[in-house]
């Protein structure tokens, strides 16, 4: 067991007087290239979004001192999550897609930074494959009700009222043809291997991540019934098309979780009633306990490029409003600690500011969203002198 600290340097990329910041933790926000980052730009930061308030979608040009670069405008975001946006992997040096907003609801955008060119999906993404291919989808509207804080506001969610509909859940989605297809349904998830308590609850999924070459999705199954202070977690895995569905974490509680290439997931969740990061064998049904001893927190975790290191960090408390960076490798079972930032407390449920750390493409700096200056703004933590290490 090793627990020791080595900070690392940190530098803001992004300044006030406007807020910016990425989203979530498991895409890189760097162009093939490693120049450009992306992010959000937001004039306001202490209270929730409305369904009018606009997040201008940028690049930073780290070659040109940091200089930000408007792309576009949405109404399609949250603060957790921002508006899922990210490099197309299939021109991941200049397309990028992210949702937004149109006549009908909610959609996504693909957009060409080079050209301007612009082209609309049918519906709002939330997990992409790594080639660009396709992505994967859900009811933005629903998770908003069901989950404040990761859906969109504004919409329309004509499943109110349905505990486990059958016309909802799962969506794959064509990026070159646009066409969608409800590839699992909420009833089905319902009705797979059910728990007493979900007869009456009302059924979402949440969190979907595309496996690293794309060939199987995992999402969180959630339920919540009357008089639940909380609700249910499973984590279930599938391909893209629906098929070969399987339950890995079954005990009520996960939380953040991340792809191990393509046959295993890492998740903060419960198993023979112990909470801990546990390592689910998607084909072989295998359930390892990781970094026990030393990982003894949830956090927003991701592997690096090379698979070596784990990424990860942690909520603050009352007692201690800090946010810790840390590197965890499995190999050694060592975990570094590489950056503290204070956690405005104000700044808390719905519009908190996660670190929600991710890599670059290279695995030698992190980029962070953070509040520890008064201001939501975008870092970048140079990991360099430990990641490359041989």
């Amino acid at each position: 067991m090793s627990h020791t600290e080595q900070l690392c340097p940190v530098e803001r990329i992004t300044n006030a007087p406007f807020h910016h910041f990425f989203g979530y933790y498991e895409k890189p926000p760097w162009d093939a290239t490693g120049r450009y980052v992306l992010g959000h730009r937001v004039a306001f930061i202490h209270r929730n979004n409305t369904a009018e308030d606009m997040a201008v979608v940028g690049l930073i040009d780290t070659q040109n001192g940091n200089q930000w670069r408007p792309l576009a405008e949405t109404t399609a975001w949250c603060w957790q999550q921002g508006t899922m946006l990210q490099w197309l992997g299939s021109a991941p040096d200049r397309e990028i897609i992210f949702n937004t907003r149109n006549a009908d609801g909610f959609c996504a955008a693909i957009l060409d930074i080079q050209s301007g060119a612009q082209r609309s999906l049918p519906m709002p993404i939330y997990a992409a494959a790594p080639d660009g291919s396709y992505a994967m989808s859900l009811n933005f509207a629903r998770l908003d009700r069901t989950r404040p804080g990761y859906g969109y506001k504004g919409g329309v969610d004509h499943s109110t009222g349905q505990l486990a509909p059958t016309d909802t859940g799962v969506y794959h989605l064509d990026v070159k043809t646009g066409t969608v297809t409800l590839v699992v349904t909420l009833a089905q998830l319902a009705n797979h291997a059910p728990e007493e308590q979900m007869q009456q609850a009302e059924h979402w999924v949440n969190h979907l991540q595309v496996s690293r070459t794309g060939k199987r999705v995992a999402f969180l199954h959630r339920w919540r019934a009357p008089g639940m202070t909380s609700w249910r977690t499973r984590l279930y895995a599938v391909n893209p098309d629906g098929s070969d569905l399987r339950l890995l974490a079954r005990e009520g509680m996960v939380s953040h979780y991340d792809w191990r290439g393509d046959t295993h997931i890492l998740a903060w969740s419960r198993y023979q009633n112990e909470d801990h990061y546990h390592l689910y064998g998607d084909q072989t049904e295998t359930i390892e306990l990781v970094g026990a001893a030393v990982l003894d927190r949830d956090g927003h975790c991701s592997y690096s490029p090379d698979g070596r290191w784990l990424l990860t960090d942690c909520y603050p408390n009352a007692a201690k409003p800090i946010r810790t960076l840390m590197l965890y490798e499995p190999m050694t079972n060592q975990r570094i600690d590489i950056g503290h930032f204070y956690s405005p407390p104000e700044l808390s449920g719905e519009i908190r500011c996660d670190l929600h750390p991710r890599w670059n493409r290279n695995g030698n700096q992190v980029c962070l969203d953070s509040a520890h200056e008064d201001n939501r703004q975008m870092y970048v933590v140079d990991v360099a002198a430990l990641t490359a290490q041989a």
